[in-house]
């Protein structure tokens, strides 16, 4: 998308969007600002950044350089970003809210999505537009490092622009991580009751859920008969250092069981023998699925063992890689050129805290690979996750892999931020 179409798309969104009386008064003010946050300020920052390129470009129609250009607004004018993407995690659960409960702003919005100017394209392909073209900059001031000839002025200014627009992209990164961490952290901390559990203090700076979800409870006893539990199965929430196991109460409140601090997690792959499942399904007990969580050091300072039983196999390997996430090192010492490299086709938004959100035509060194899903590392910044492997295609040709990882250690390097 060049400059001009994407101020052209900004304008769209806060002409017909934001400033839709028939949309506004379908919203009260708190929902409207999560929504649209401060994106004028978004629009007025391109508008001024449109115009010095417009000017430079009037100065001589072959333009030699727009790095001082790039480096000025990056580090003076490109602040309102921050703000914008910090705001992410609020603008899509109160788009998601306003979806699925309010009928009049669902009509509202899709009268004027069908609107010429909008050529039917949903609200969110407009709003989410400043997140993709904030990470775009980087590759495009990288790109033109990689143009230029290392002896001349342009490169250094190049190099300086790049650091510059990656340092900003950095802080958008992290203000949206840190938003979305601190809320999530005082709803999940308001939602475990301890009862004769020891209480755990949960909210953290330094403290991300890392993995949730429910997993199927076996037992150790081997019968012809399935034992019946009343409950079927544990809450695991998993957070970059701690354990805590819970019985699901409701969808908001969840008994803590036990916990145990990763430093003190061993985890254990299960053969179909050695456990069968706690509950009444008639699942056959030979399920590949199965694995042990040994605490051993829980919440009353004793070993513990849970023996449990994953949905999919894909679903056993993202627990057992998470769980031992905290003591991996096989992957930092591989050389980045052995792993397989893939080309994202298909944008992927992460449904859950171990997934990867990703941009179509994103490059991703792929670590893990288990029936329809890898697990792997975004070339651009580093950020690891997993992603369905249908939005993706491999990148055989041996040349463009060794291009990646040369661009992705030289983004590293000259970036430092």
């Amino acid at each position: 998308m060049s400059e001009h179409s994407y101020q052209h798309s900004l304008d769209i969104l806060v002409r017909l969007f934001k400033k839709s009386k028939e949309l506004r008064k379908t919203m009260n003010i708190t929902e409207h600002h999560h929504l649209f946050s401060n994106i004028s300020d978004i629009l007025e920052v391109s508008k001024r950044f449109f115009a010095d390129l417009e000017k430079r470009h009037a100065e001589d129609p072959l333009i030699r350089d727009i790095s001082d250009i790039v480096e000025n607004h990056a580090s003076t004018h490109f602040k309102p970003y921050i703000i914008y993407c910090s705001n992410e995690v609020y603008q899509q659960r109160t788009l998601q809210k306003l979806l699925a409960s309010n009928t009049a702003f669902k009509e509202a919005l899709k009268h004027i999505e069908m609107t010429t100017d909008c050529g039917g394209l949903p609200m969110i392909s407009f709003l989410i537009l400043p997140m993709q073209r904030a990470t775009r900059l980087p590759l495009l001031m990288d790109t033109i490092c990689q143009k230029t000839s290392t002896h001349l002025e342009e490169y250094h200014s190049a190099v300086k622009a790049l650091k510059s627009i990656s340092k900003l992209v950095k802080q958008c990164n992290d203000g949206a991580r840190r938003m979305e961490r601190t809320e999530q952290m005082y709803t999940i901390q308001k939602q475990m009751e301890f009862g004769k559990i020891k209480p755990f203090p949960l909210v953290s700076a330094s403290r991300w859920l890392q993995k949730r979800g429910e997993l199927a409870v076996c037992t150790e006893e081997l019968s012809i008969f399935w034992k019946t539990f009343t409950n079927k199965s544990y809450y695991l929430f998993l957070f970059n250092d701690v354990l805590i196991v819970t019985r699901k109460k409701s969808e908001e409140s969840y008994l803590v069981m036990d916990y145990a601090t990763l430093e003190q997690i061993e985890v254990e792959l299960l053969e179909s023998s050695e456990g069968q499942l706690a509950s009444g399904s008639p699942r056959s007990s030979s399920s590949p699925n199965m694995f042990k969580v040994v605490m051993k050091r829980n919440s009353e300072g004793k070993e513990e063992q849970i023996a449990l039983l994953a949905e999919l196999p894909s679903d056993r390997a993202r627990w057992v890689i998470a769980l031992q996430h905290h003591k991996h090192t096989d992957n930092e010492d591989l050389n980045k050129e052995d792993l397989p490299q893939v080309e994202i086709i298909k944008g992927h938004r992460a449904k859950q805290p171990d997934e990867l959100s990703l941009q179509q035509a994103d490059v991703v060194l792929v670590l893990h690979k288990v029936e329809g899903w890898y697990q792997g590392e975004r070339l651009r910044d580093g950020e690891r996750g997993w992603f369905p492997s249908s939005c993706a295609t491999e990148i055989t040709n041996r040349i463009a892999v060794e291009r990646n990882v040369r661009r992705m250690e030289r983004l590293r390097k000259e970036t430092d931020v």
